[in-house]
């Protein structure tokens, strides 16, 4: 085991999650995606605000895809009002 498997695995145990249900190498590429194609320190937040829409029931089934879309087309999306 490394030393991500590792803290993942204490992670998930720590917060009562199921390390199964963790697609790691999708989070890790949306993460990559998002600090390459936005900045650094939006790869966290964005980690953070997915987790988030996924606890409330309100990301879609793919999301990873979008958001890692979304950070692919940063700069040429308009602003919505």
């Amino acid at each position: 085991m490394n030393v991500l498997e590792e803290w993942t695995a204490l992670v998930c145990r720590e917060l009562g999650l199921d390390p199964s249900q963790l697609d790691r190498d999708a989070v890790l590429d949306l993460t990559r995606d998002v600090a390459h194609g936005v900045a650094r320190p939006a790869a966290p937040l964005t980690a953070y605000l997915v987790g988030l829409a996924q606890g409330t029931g309100t990301a879609p089934p793919d999301v990873i895809a979008r958001i890692s879309a979304l950070a692919a087309d940063w700069p040429r999306i308009p602003e919505q009002s």
